[in-house]
């Protein structure tokens, strides 16, 4: 040994490194000698190779110094790393570089050194690796960057051979893990983590989610520039099955929430890169995109944007393209239906109705977030966008919840679907052609209503991006050559679409004009109708002002390029007026309903320019002197306007449109030349004329003028014959000279002529406003004369004997009813026809209505008494003029809804329509005491019903105008201005209702103080009235007016209405039962909950009473006296439908307890308390309304309810009973989940259930069974049977389901929970014969035979294999069925056999055994 030493010279480390060099030289020139010095073998040299590593370590430039000697030394160790000297200076060499590895710079160098020590780990003894191994773990504390966790790659092979190497391996390297779990990471260290854990294959799922929690708790404090290349080894860890949906969702998670406040450019970038590596994860590993899918499909709560991004992004996939389009949009779309239903529903505490409407909102910010932020290195996901935006447009249909309110803050889905592709037009100059592009084929493609939505798009586009649209007309052109393809009104509205466009180029224009020409000589109707429209528009598009608007455009932007800037200089020029009248020349030969539209588009000219006024009756004159002609006396040609085509009478000139034309431009003349425009004629009116279109104007002006006035003076004096017998003497001559035809001629000449008679009242209304006192007695007198004349007409216009005016909003709304040979696709009225009748003029007529009836009112006593004629035609014409000025009001009223809010005429013939809101309540308050005088007085005259029931008729036509109005007003928010208005009319007299009012005026809410008075003063008195009267149709009208209403009142005043109408139904009797439904619908849906279905439960206590299953005595008194023995039955079926409802409710809330479920299984599996996750307080209410549900059926099933009743309360029941099965399934843990104790209120609902409901219904069954074997109908026997064998075995199919899982809830929580359910209840049927009753053979009952019912007891069942082909039943035994029962709930069968009866002649009838 010591010869050895002596003859082993030591060797410097200068030394060494030459040595290792000479021998990779020699190995790079396949020199065969490896061997090593003996200086190397002698284990006394360790420590002065040890001393050379220190000495290197202090050296001015460690970091090169000691990477070049380790390296050296490791070169030579690796020559003979099996000799035991050599691996335990391996050994050593490593512990010593661990603890010197803090002093040196981590740099390249020491990377190379570690990753050389790497490569000799597996000659390392375990004990030394272990020590390794603490020494590395044990410097983590000063750990700061990724550089300094160089030691740490050398981990996971040391976990992995030691592990492998002893028994208790695994034991050490999960305390090591503990130790590193539990230290507190850097970003440097978090950042080593996450790119060696994939080598930890030894971690378990709860390991991996601690390990992720550290992870998604450090990624905060992370550079920006970091960020992709961790998600980036996520995504890698993921892919090889480690916490995939964990690691997915931290990943959204934190994504979704980072702010974008600071230095928000380059976190989108960076969101893009990241967006890049989820695309190509999920490309090499579909699992991931089905992990995606599933992350937003299972819960609502991780939609953010970047859950959007991703999705979009994913859907680049060709494989996840159509589910992730479908994911996202059923969201957006639940999210919707969500808060729609919450919004609506009574019974959801407010906070969680917040809750739903944070979240909608969420969904919202998130899409449009998503999309703005598209053009940050996410280009991929533009073609995404683009289909998405489309989908949603084309799901407006199935969302139902179009109209959303604005104060909600909320878009809705259609306009976020705009939003999306303006945004995405902007943003992205390369989608600009594909949407286009994909607009023609969406309007081409798609229904009207759908196609609508899309033109609208187009519509958005043009108005905010003209510049970059003028790129686009030829494909607009591509798009006009279908025009007269299209449907008639998506025609029209593209025309729409692009004036604005067309303003900017004169190419679009004259291409737009050739195509309307072009629609002219198609055949359909609504083809000309739209070429006539789109000509009115473009007309109009000139008549617009040109500064401002898109012109201001031309001279503000910068940005057109010279391609667009040809076509912006040319204006249109000219007066298209002039240039297109052939084409409106051309529309004078066509239909009626062409004449129409063009007649109402000349008013909207001369609205936009006064002076084309002139030129306008230059162009109608020629065609109105066809059918006015002057002479001794004036004919008017109404026979000229019909005529008889294949036996068909068609409306050929809407002779009282033309006259209404004419009519309304010449009183726009007027406001001309007295400079006192219409509000809604505006500054248009201000401009001068030259003397000679003065003088043309002139003389067409005076033409018309003179002829209105004229024909106003034929009708004033001549009677009906005079008027009506020119059709007679015209119709002679005629060819097909029926009698039917001739007659229906007639009746359509008197239909055009009562339009002629409301253009000329039109204009006395007009005058009247300005009139003197003398002068309006005169224009009065006037009214009433063509008002009578009015009356005749509509007689003779009528279709039967009896005329229906009175019934009739408007005689144009029955221009269809005329007659049956009427060509429908030719009579005058269309939905958008516009009243002949302005607001005022109307007002006019409701003063001139209340005057009059004022009068009659304080006469009719003494009427009653003298029984005057005289006093009998004043009435007679007091009726006729309410009844007409009532039709008038409720027919202006409706026909508003038809008109767009940008339609000129809109406001110079409606205007201000809640001017008509005071006469109409003083009218009806003035027909309410009339209705009182008349009823008290029906015995003592004749005539007296017939009056009352004609005054009921017309409180009926003014509530349903209130109520129209009021509609109206609430879906604008105009309702407090329109209330207000009514408040100042006089109110009832009511002593009951004084206190109140006074209240009521003590309110600071100015919005709740007008509608609480108006309730209090008006609606409450006139309901009562009202109810004694019995008058239905105006109960019911003003039922669902106070139920408007109250649903924009705070809770605290809508209970305070409840309660009143409770008290109503209590103190008032009635046996009108529709009238006491509605009194009842009213009470309950007043009430808010839980108080409305213990408003039920109390009514249907008192049914018992009257409908009971015992014989029920009709003498009994209720505690509500609109509950009696006539209303009884009308009242149950209101009280199911009101359960039906709830349980509707029901099916929702369920959906909702699942998704929540969920939830609550990841988030609490770790704890007994169930109150620490969200949605415990939604479970509880829905505990405590299905609770009241409970209630309200077991009431029913006491009841003796009649066939059709008692099969809807089977059906209810069963519905029920599915939604607590669903409930009670939830409440079990899923496997791996801790399974939690149900809640008390579960507890008391499962007892209620099974006490009050379970039990008595199974003798309901039997019951209603028996009580067929009296009945002899065999006919009505069999279809009643083919009935109940759908819903009875459907019901005892969901009731053993529900047991079933409260059966399996039972045994997994130790409870209880059917101790009270009657488990041994007989649930076969037996089959009797009726003829064998009805000759007196005993029923059996529940006694003494059991034997014999067990012989004759069968239940058939169906057989899958034979009974669809022959309908053959098979007996099955009492013991059979119960076996099969308890096999399916056993196995969690999801069906049972179904109960058929083996003859259907048969009655069913319970089984003896119990």
């Amino acid at each position: 040994m010591a010869t050895m030493e002596t003859e082993a010279p030591p060797l410097n480390d200068v030394d060494i490194v030459r040595l290792a060099q000479r021998k990779q030289f020699s190995n790079s020139h396949q020199q065969s000698n490896t061997s090593l010095p003996p200086f190397l073998l002698s284990p006394h040299s360790h420590k002065l190779l040890l001393s050379y590593l220190h000495s290197r370590a202090a050296s001015p430039s460690p970091s090169s110094a000691v990477s070049e000697y380790v390296t050296s030394l490791l070169s030579l160790i690796s020559l003979s790393p099996e000799t035991p000297a050599v691996y335990s200076l391996l050994s050593s060499l490593l512990s010593s570089y661990t603890r010197i590895f803090p002093s040196l710079p981590h740099d390249s160098n020491s990377l190379k050194t570690i990753t050389f020590f790497h490569t000799l780990l597996i000659h390392i003894p375990l004990d030394d690796l272990k020590s390794v191994s603490d020494s590395v773990v044990s410097g983590l504390p000063v750990v700061v960057t990724v550089d300094d966790c160089q030691l740490f790659d050398l981990l996971p092979q040391c976990f992995e051979f030691i592990r492998n190497g002893e028994e208790k391996g695994g034991d050490y390297v999960n305390s090591i893990v503990d130790k590193i779990f539990d230290s507190q990471w850097s970003k440097g260290f978090l950042l080593k983590m996450v790119s060696i854990a994939k080598e930890f294959n030894f971690l378990d799922k709860m390991r991996g989610k601690e390990f992720l929690e550290k992870v998604f708790a450090g990624i905060k404090s992370v550079d920006l520039m970091d960020l992709p290349s961790i998600v980036y080894q996520l995504l890698v860890l993921a892919s090889k099955g480690f916490n995939k949906r964990e690691i997915l969702e931290g990943i959204v998670w934190f994504f979704g929430s980072k702010s974008g406040s600071k230095m928000a450019s380059t976190v989108r970038q960076v969101e893009g890169t990241v967006l890049l590596h989820v695309n190509f994860a999920v490309k090499q590993d579909p699992s991931l995109g089905k992990e995606v899918l599933g992350l937003v499909k299972s819960d609502l709560r991780a939609f953010n944007h970047f859950t959007v991004a991703v999705l979009l992004s994913v859907s680049r996939v060709r494989r996840f393209s159509e589910s992730s389009m479908a994911i996202l949009k059923t969201a957006l779309l639940t999210a919707y239906r969500d808060y729609k239903f919450t919004k609506e529903c009574k019974w959801i505490p407010d906070d969680i109705k917040e809750e739903y409407l944070s979240s909608v909102t969420v969904v919202e910010k998130s899409l449009l977030r998503a999309v703005n932020e598209s053009n940050y290195g996410r280009e991929q996901m533009v073609p995404s966008i683009l289909q998405f935006g489309f989908i949603l447009l084309e799901s407006v249909e199935e969302a139902n919840c179009k109209v959303l309110s604005v104060s909600d803050g909320l878009l809705g889905i259609e306009d976020l679907g705009i939003q999306m592709l303006k945004t995405l037009f902007e943003v992205h100059d390369m989608a600009r052609n594909e949407i286009i592009e994909q607009i023609k084929f969406h309007i081409l493609s798609l229904k009207p209503e759908l196609s609508r939505l899309i033109i609208r798009l187009l519509c958005h586009l043009i108005q905010c991006y003209p510049y970059p649209m003028l790129e686009h007309v030829p494909r607009l052109k591509e798009l006009l050559d279908y025009f007269t393809f299209m449907d008639g009104k998506i025609a029209s509205y593209l025309v729409s679409a692009l004036l604005p466009l067309i303003r900017f180029s004169r190419d679009l224009r004259d291409y737009t004009i050739l195509a309307v020409r072009k629609a002219f000589f198609r055949r359909e109707d609504t083809v000309r109708v739209a070429a006539t429209n789109s000509i009115i528009e473009l007309i109009l598009a000139e008549k617009q002002p040109k500064e401002g608007g898109l012109f201001s455009l031309q001279d503000s932007s910068s940005q057109a390029s010279c391609s667009q800037q040809a076509d912006i200089p040319c204006s249109m020029g000219g007066d298209l007026f002039q240039e297109l009248s052939a084409l409106l020349q051309r529309c004078l030969y066509q239909q009626a309903k062409v004449k129409e539209v063009m007649y109402q588009g000349l008013v909207k000219l001369v609205l936009a320019d006064p002076a084309i006024g002139g030129l306008v009756f230059d162009f109608l004159l020629p065609h109105f002197l066809q059918f006015f002609k002057e002479g001794s006396d004036v004919q008017l040609g109404v026979s000229s306007c019909i005529r008889l085509e294949n036996g068909k009478v068609i409306i050929q000139e809407p002779l009282d449109s033309l006259l209404s034309c004419v009519s309304w431009i010449l009183l726009l003349q007027t406001h001309g030349k007295t400079n006192q425009p219409l509000d809604s004629i505006g500054a248009c009116f201000g401009f001068s004329l030259s003397q000679e279109n003065e003088d043309v104007r002139n003389m067409s002006t005076e033409v018309f003028t003179g002829a209105l006035l004229k024909i106003r003076k034929f009708l004033r004096n001549a009677n009906l014959e005079d008027i009506l017998g020119c059709t007679r003497d015209g119709s002679a001559s005629t060819h097909d000279g029926s009698v039917s035809a001739l007659e229906e001629k007639r009746k359509c000449c008197a239909l055009i002529l009562s339009g002629v008679v409301e253009v000329v009242l039109n204009a006395i209304a007009m005058d009247l406003e300005k009139a003197t006192d003398q002068k309006k007695v005169e224009l009065e007198k006037e009214i009433i004369q063509f008002i009578d004349l009015h009356d005749s007409l509509a007689k003779e216009a009528s279709t039967s004997r009896q005329s229906n005016a009175g019934k009739r909003p408007n005689l144009r709304a029955t221009a269809n009813d005329t007659t049956d040979n009427l060509d429908s696709g030719n009579t005058k009225l269309t939905q958008e026809h516009t009243p002949f009748l302005a607001t005022s003029s109307i007002y006019q007529l409701l003063l001139i209505a209340l005057k009059l009836y004022s009068m009659e009112s304080s006469d009719i006593e003494a009427a009653s008494q003298n029984h005057s004629q005289s006093s009998l035609s004043k009435t007679s014409t007091c009726c006729k003029i309410v009844l007409f000025a009532l039709n008038a009001s409720l027919h202006h009223v409706k026909s508003l809804v038809t008109k767009g809010n940008d339609d000129p005429v809109k406001k110079l013939i409606y205007g201000e329509i809640n001017m008509l809101g005071p006469p109409l309540l003083r009218l009806t308050l003035l027909l309410k005491l009339g209705s009182n005088v008349t009823t008290s007085q029906k015995k003592k005259e004749s005539k007296g019903k017939k009056d009352s029931e004609g005054r009921k008729e017309y409180l009926h036509l003014a509530l349903l105008s209130l109520k129209e109005m009021i509609t109206i007003s609430l879906s604008g928010s105009r309702l407090t201005q329109l209330l207000e208005n009514l408040l100042l009319v006089p109110e009832l007299k009511n002593v009951d209702l004084h206190d109140e009012c006074d209240q009521a005026s003590e309110i600071d809410d100015q919005d709740i103080r007008s509608k609480e008075l108006f309730i209090r003063r008006y609606l409450k008195p006139l309901l009562m009235d009202l109810v004694k009267l019995s008058a239905l149709r105006t109960v019911e009208i003003l039922c669902d007016v106070m139920l408007m209403i109250c649903h924009k009142l705070p809770c605290k005043w809508t209970n305070s209405h409840g309660d009143w109408a409770i008290h109503t139904c209590k103190s008032y009797k009635t046996t009108n039962s529709s009238i006491a439904k509605t009194m009842v619908r009213l009470a309950i849906n007043l009430s808010s909950p839980p108080t409305d279905l213990l408003v039920a439960q109390d009514m249907l206590k008192e049914l018992l009473k009257f409908i009971g299953s015992n014989n029920s005595d009709s003498s009994q008194v209720s505690e509500y006296l609109v509950i009696n023995q006539s209303t009884a039955s009308a009242i149950a079926s209101c009280l199911f439908q009101i359960t039906d409802t709830v349980i509707l409710d029901m099916d929702w809330s369920t959906k909702k307890l699942k998704s929540a479920s969920q939830f609550s299984h990841r988030t609490i599996h770790q704890s007994q308390n169930r109150e620490c996750y969200p949605g415990f307080v939604f479970e509880e209410n829905v505990y405590s309304r299905v609770k009241a549900v409970v209630e309200l059926l077991s009431s029913f099933v006491l009841m003796s309810l009649k066939d059709s009743q008692a099969e809807h309360f089977l059906r209810l029941t069963a519905r029920f009973y599915k939604n607590l099965a669903q409930i009670s399934k939830l409440r079990i843990a899923p496997k791996g989940h801790k399974q939690l104790l149900p809640s008390l209120q579960f507890q008391k609902l499962v007892e209620l259930t099974c006490k009050e409901l379970t039990v008595p219904l199974y003798n309901f069954v039997a019951e209603m069974q028996q009580a067929q074997q009296g009945s002899t109908n065999s006919k009505g026997m069999v279809n009643k049977i083919k009935r109940e064998n759908k819903c009875i075995p459907e019901l005892i199919f969901q009731i053993e389901d529900y047991e079933k899982h409260l059966i399996r809830l039972s045994k997994a929580t130790k409870m209880n929970l059917l101790k009270h359910a009657k488990r041994s209840t007989s649930r076969d049927f037996k089959i009797l014969d009726p003829t064998t009753n009805v000759v007196g053979q005993d029923v059996p009952t529940n006694g003494g035979h059991g034997n014999d019912n067990e012989n004759e007891t069968c239940s058939d069942s169906e057989d899958d294999n034979n009974n669809g082909e022959n309908g053959s039943y098979k007996v099955l035994s009492h013991e059979q069925v119960e076996s099969e029962t308890d096999a399916a709930d056993d196995d969690g069968a999801a069906d049972v056999p179904t109960i058929k009866r083996a003859k259907r002649s048969s009655i069913v009838h319970d089984s003896d055994e119990d």
